[in-house]
C-alpha cells in the first residue's frame, strides 16, 4: 500500500475522498465568519492585522488540518489499540499544540495553555477512545502535553522570530496530519464504512472553533508581558 494509491483515494468518493473537501468547507467557514467579525467589530480594533492577523489566520488553518482527520477516524470508529492510541495521541497533541501555540502567542503562556489543552483534550480524548480506555488515556494525555507546550514555545520566542517559528510550527503539523491520514487509510483499505458525517458536521465545528478563538484572541484577557 503505497503513498502514490493514498493521493489517488483523494479524489474517490469513499472517506479519503472526503478529506480535501473538508478541508475547503472548514476554510470558507472560518474565513466567513472573520469577515463577518471584521465588518461587524474587528476593523474597528486598533491595530488588528498587525497584533493578530497572523496568528488567527494560521489558527484558521489549523483548524481546517485537524477536522479532516477526525471525521476520517469516526467514519471507521473502531480501530485496533495501537492504532487509536497513535490516533488520539497524534490528534491530542497537534491539536493541542497549535492551539495553544498561536492563542500563547497574543494572550500569553497561561491562557494559551488553558485553551492549548482544552482543545487538545477533548479532540484527543473523543478520537483516541477509537479503541477503548488505553486510546482515550492517550489522547487526553497527549492534549495535556501539546496544550503546554504550545503556550510555552510561543513565550519563549516571543523575542526571537516568534511568526517564523508559526509558519514552521504548522507546516511540521501538516506533514504528521497528512500522515496520520496515510496511516488510517493503509489500516482500513479492507474495512467498511460505519459512520458518515455531513458538512453540516465541519460547519459546526468550524464555526466554534474560530468563533471561540476570535474572542478570546482578540478581546480576552493577557498576560502582563502582552499587555
Amino acid at each position: 500500500m503505497s503513498f502514490k494509491e493514498f493521493m489517488k483515494s483523494l479524489s474517490n468518493d469513499g472517506v479519503e475522498g472526503e478529506i480535501i473537501k473538508t478541508v475547503f468547507v472548514s476554510l470558507i467557514t472560518s474565513f466567513a465568519i472573520f469577515g463577518l467579525f471584521y465588518l461587524l467589530k474587528l476593523r474597528y480594533v486598533e491595530n488588528f492585522i498587525p497584533k493578530y492577523g497572523f496568528y488567527l489566520f494560521f489558527a484558521i488553518l489549523s483548524y481546517s488540518l485537524i477536522l479532516p482527520s477526525i471525521r476520517q477516524v469516526r467514519a471507521y470508529k473502531e480501530f485496533p489499540c495501537m492504532t487509536g492510541m497513535m490516533i488520539g495521541m497524534t490528534i491530542g497533541m497537534i491539536s493541542g499544540f497549535l492551539a495553544g501555540f498561536y492563542i500563547g502567542s497574543t494572550n500569553g503562556m497561561f491562557y494559551g495553555s488553558i485553551f492549548g489543552m482544552l482543545i487538545g483534550i477533548i479532540f484527543g480524548g473523543l478520537n483516541g477512545k477509537c479503541c477503548g480506555i488505553m486510546g482515550f488515556m492517550e489522547g487526553i494525555t497527549a492534549g495535556f502535553m501539546g496544550g503546554l507546550m504550545g503556550a510555552m514555545t510561543a513565550i519563549m520566542m516571543l523575542n526571537d522570530n516568534l511568526k517564523a517559528a508559526g509558519v514552521i510550527v504548522f507546516l511540521v503539523s501538516a506533514v504528521i496530519m497528512i500522515g496520520l491520514n496515510f496511516m488510517v487509510y493503509k489500516e482500513t483499505r479492507n474495512e467498511e464504512r460505519k459512520h458518515k458525517d455531513s458538512e453540516f458536521f465541519i460547519i459546526v465545528w468550524s464555526f466554534v472553533l474560530t468563533t471561540i478563538t476570535i474572542l478570546i484572541m482578540v478581546f480576552g484577557p493577557r498576560s502582563v508581558l502582552l499587555q
